[in-house]
């Protein structure tokens, strides 16, 4: 299984990416840092610069086609950047077209309410984008991890880094029930 974790340049919270990256390799998935421009990403921890990742695909040239499930990790200027692009926002938009998996934590859902993809779902996020998310369409919890089956394709959501255990192992699970039902992953 081939996982797209997208982020911007600069802004994804540190903690948000490298969690998830593992847990998909714990899986024996090949995770896939995409962005839109080559080179690397910063990362932070909150407000403050941390570590700097290789971006392993670009958006526009590489598609959702390309993988089986998509990660959105938060941080507040990160999802903030991908809504601004809309390359980045036809990318999300692909995932739900197709029916892939996506699992998005924290401000993540930012870049969901510009692709279009909330209106009657029910999700989690950092509680300030309840607002935007309710007027978007959606029904918003204040729960740790919420999965949301609402055709077309599983959401999983979460509110917080202190959730990633239980983010991750909600999305470890649709996503390799996704696989199951799906068959044998493409080339």
């Amino acid at each position: 299984m081939k996982v797209a974790f997208l982020v911007a340049p600069e802004g994804v919270e540190q903690v948000e990416l490298e969690k998830p990256w593992q847990a998909v390799r714990d899986q024996g998935w090949q995770p896939r840092l995409v962005s839109t421009g080559n080179g690397e990403v910063q990362a932070f921890h909150h407000l403050d610069k941390a570590d700097t990742f290789p971006v392993d695909d670009v958006v526009g040239a590489a598609g959702p086609d390309e993988y089986d499930a998509l990660v959105l990790p938060g941080g507040v200027a990160n999802p903030d950047a991908l809504r601004m692009d809309g390359r980045a926002v036809a990318f999300v938009q692909g995932f739900f077209r197709t029916g892939r998996p996506v699992a998005a934590i924290c401000h993540a859902p930012w870049t969901l309410v510009e692709a279009g993809t909330v209106r009657g779902r029910t999700l989690t996020s950092w509680p300030s984008l309840a607002t935007d998310l309710r007027n978007a369409g959606a029904t918003w919890v204040d729960e740790e991890v919420r999965v949301c089956r609402a055709a077309p394709g599983t959401l999983i959501t979460s509110r917080r880094p202190d959730d990633l255990d239980a983010f991750c192992a909600a999305f470890v699970e649709e996503f390799g029930a996704g696989q199951a039902d799906a068959g044998p992953t493409r080339p």
